[in-house]
């Protein structure tokens, strides 16, 4: 195997002592533009890779920064990593990336990966099966700084980006009723995670306001997956009437209005429905759904610069940093009942 080339070799072949070719390499203003290109031709030339192993262990930085999501596939979470990567390139940090699919375990396992891999920080929208943060407390007591985004956390000083959920979801069900639906079934997210319990008030606070019962039997929870949508949307055909659906998830949403169409109902007649996220596919679904479209690609980059501040440590009292954005209603054919 070839020997690596090193600094000793360019010394060497340039007759320049070691020290000079080392700051040369590393951009010291120390050197002038004329030697540092001289040396840095001279490396290209012998095939010098820098050891970054060995400048992090120097440093204790690796540049480098996690990110945690539920599910990649999602179409949210894939545009808020494009917002964070970018972000992160332009600042000089690479990105490490890890999915729980929902699962508290597989969480505390990537969490503790990237700490034992020495990621200078962590951005993480945390699991439905999340139920404690000891995990979270271990990253940042013994890593770096930590921000949520999507789904909000109390944890100490630690920021989060995310939207007015409530707020959304009342627009989102009063949209409804205002298209005459009375009654109108929630397929809600787990009420751990408090991002579905704000969801779940919007949609409470928007029947009492129209003085439209509460029924317990129409809030359906669920981990909001494609199958989920399925399940849920049998379960709506055994309630004793319901004209309306507020999903907190397109993707739910979307498997109901597949799987009704399937049924002989007709969407949104029979059943209008209102999804959460904006995915691609609900403006090309027919018919299109009704959602909740949240700034994902900006969500991405106020977290990422964000947590780069917190890793110069330029900030102080990281939470009151913590942003809520704002959100807007789709509207489409499927909640759109003729008048």
């Amino acid at each position: 195997m070839k020997k690596k080339t090193t600094i000793h070799d360019i010394s060497r072949a340039l007759k320049i002592n070691s020290s000079t070719v080392s700051r040369a390499l590393n951009n010291s203003p120390r050197v002038s533009q004329k030697t540092k290109d001289l040396i840095q031709k001279k490396a290209a030339e012998l095939g010098y890779q820098k050891n970054i192993l060995a400048s992090n262990l120097r440093t204790n930085k690796t540049n480098t920064i996690g990110i945690i999501v539920p599910r990649i596939s999602r179409n949210f979470f894939s545009s808020v990593i494009s917002g964070i990567e970018e972000t992160a390139y332009k600042a000089g940090y690479n990105v490490v990336i890890g999915q729980s699919l929902e699962s508290f375990e597989r969480e505390q396992q990537l969490v503790s990966t990237l700490l034992s891999n020495r990621v200078d920080g962590l951005l993480i929208s945390v699991s439905m099966g999340t139920t404690n943060y000891d995990h979270l407390h271990n990253f940042k007591n013994n890593g770096g700084p930590i921000v949520f985004f999507d789904r909000p956390i109390v944890m100490g000083d630690t920021p989060n980006i995310g939207i007015d959920d409530f707020d959304a979801s009342y627009k989102a069900t009063e949209h409804l009723i205002k298209n005459g639906c009375k009654d109108i079934v929630h397929f809600s997210g787990f009420q751990k995670i408090e991002l579905y319990k704000q969801r779940m008030q919007g949609y409470i606070t928007a029947l009492k306001n129209h003085n439209i019962p509460i029924r317990e039997e129409y809030i359906l929870e669920s981990q909001l997956s494609e199958a989920d949508g399925i399940e849920l949307a049998k379960k709506v055909l055994s309630l004793p009437k319901v004209d309306g659906i507020y999903s907190s998830n397109d993707t739910a949403a979307i498997s109901a209005i597949q799987f009704f169409k399937k049924e002989g109902l007709k969407i949104p007649d029979d059943i209008a429905i209102v999804g959460f996220n904006n995915d691609t596919i609900s403006a090309v679904i027919e018919p299109g759904l009704t959602t909740v479209n949240q700034p994902d690609v900006e969500m991405g980059i106020i977290a990422s610069s964000l947590l780069i501040e917190l890793i110069k440590k330029t900030i102080e009292s990281p939470a009151e940093h913590s942003k809520t954005l704002g959100t807007e209603l789709i509207i489409r054919q499927s909640s759109q009942k003729r008048k």
